[in-house]
C-alpha cells in the first residue's frame, strides 16, 4: 500500500519552510506496530512526513481496511498555522469526488491528534518509479498525462487549484491518482497569494514570487503537469537549473511524436494564457495513444 496523503517533496508554502521527505526526529509520534493512534486506528508503519505532518499506514476499525492517516506532529498540534492548513485540506477534500484523485474518508480536526483518514492506494509513486526504472513507455506516459489532466480539469471546474503537481504527488494505480491537496487553494485564494506555494523545479513562473511574478491560477497546474510529463517521458526535468526558462526539448527522445512534444512545450509556456487547458491536454494526447500498436500478452494480441 502507498500513501494517499502525500509526504515527500521540497515544498515551500504557508511560510513553513521546505518539506524534505521522512523526518523521524524528536517531533514525531514514534508509534510501534499495532499501537493505537486513536480508538479506531492502529499504526502499521510510518510512510513519511514533512515539517508539520506525519503519514502512517494504519488499520481502520471503521472501514475494516488499511488506510493512510495524515496527522499533525506533536509539536504542531497547537500551532494555528498548521491547524488552519489541515482544516483547509479537509474542506477541499470534502468537495472532491473523482476517480483520479485520492479520497478522504473522514477528518478529526481537534483533540490531541488532529488528522485526516485517507484511502490507501496500491501502487508506487511516479517519482519512485522513475528513480528505479527510468522513463515510462509511451502507453504509460500518455495514459498518465490524460488521467492527471482529467483530475485537473475536474478540480478547476469546482474552483480548486492544486498548486503542487509533481511526480511524488502521483500514485501509479489504475487510473493514476493525484494526491496531496495540502496546499490547494480556491481560485480566488490562489489569486491572492503573496508568497511561494509549491515545489521548486515544478513552479510555474507566476508561482515563483507572487504577485510580482504573476497571479497563480489553474494554468499553474498545467505547467506542473508539463514538467511531470517531461520527466515521465525523458527521466529528466526540462529546465537545467530548476528555474522556469526555455524548456530543453532536445532532452526528449527522438521517438516521441511531434504532436506530443509540441503539447508538452505548450504546457511549459512562460505565459499562463499560452498554456492549454487540461481538457485540451487530454484531447492532444489521445491521438498518439490511439496510434500505438496493440499490446501483446504472451504472444496474443490484446484487442
Amino acid at each position: 500500500m502507498r500513501a494517499a496523503g502525500g509526504v515527500p517533496g521540497q515544498r515551500r508554502g504557508d511560510r513553513r519552510g521546505d518539506r524534505r521527505g521522512s523526518r523521524e526526529g524528536s517531533d514525531g509520534w514514534h508509534f510501534s506496530e499495532g499501537e493505537p493512534i486513536t480508538a479506531e486506528l492502529s499504526a502499521l508503519r510510518l510512510l513519511g512526513g514533512g515539517t508539520a505532518y506525519e503519514a502512517w499506514l494504519a488499520f481502520d476499525e471503521v472501514t475494516y481496511a488499511a488506510v493512510v492517516v495524515k496527522l499533525l506532529r506533536p509539536g504542531q498540534v497547537d500551532d494555528p498555522v498548521s491547524l488552519r492548513g489541515l482544516r483547509r485540506e479537509a474542506r477541499t477534500l470534502e468537495r472532491v469526488n473523482h476517480p483520479a484523485i485520492a479520497r478522504s474518508l473522514r477528518a478529526v480536526l481537534d483533540g490531541d491528534r488532529p488528522h485526516l483518514v485517507l484511502e490507501a492506494l496500491d501502487g508506487p509513486r511516479l517519482s519512485t518509479l522513475l528513480r528505479r526504472f527510468g522513463p515510462l513507455a509511451p502507453q504509460q506516459y500518455l495514459l498518465l498525462g490524460m488521467e492527471v489532466a482529467s483530475a485537473l480539469h475536474y478540480l478547476h471546474r469546482i474552483g480548486v487549484v492544486h498548486l503542487d503537481v509533481k511526480p511524488s504527488n502521483v500514485i501509479m494505480a489504475s487510473p493514476a491518482r493525484l494526491i496531496d491537496l495540502s496546499v490547494a487553494r480556491s481560485v480566488d485564494e490562489a489569486a491572492r497569494l503573496d508568497h511561494v506555494v509549491g515545489t521548486e523545479g515544478y513552479l510555474a513562473p507566476e508561482q515563483c514570487d507572487p504577485p510580482h511574478t504573476g497571479i497563480p491560477g489553474p494554468a499553474a497546474d498545467v505547467f506542473g503537469l508539463g514538467v511531470t510529463l517531461f520527466r515521465a517521458i525523458s527521466g529528466r526535468r526540462p529546465f537545467p537549473d530548476d528555474e522556469p526558462a526555455e524548456p530543453r526539448l532536445d532532452l526528449l527522445p527522438a521517438s516521441v511524436p511531434v504532436d506530443v512534444v509540441d503539447l508538452v512545450a505548450a504546457c511549459l509556456a512562460a505565459r499562463p494564457r499560452d498554456r492549454p487547458s487540461p481538457s485540451e491536454v487530454v484531447e492532444g494526447l489521445r491521438p498518439a495513444l490511439d496510434d500505438l500498436p496493440p499490446a501483446r500478452l504472451a504472444g496474443f494480441r490484446v484487442h
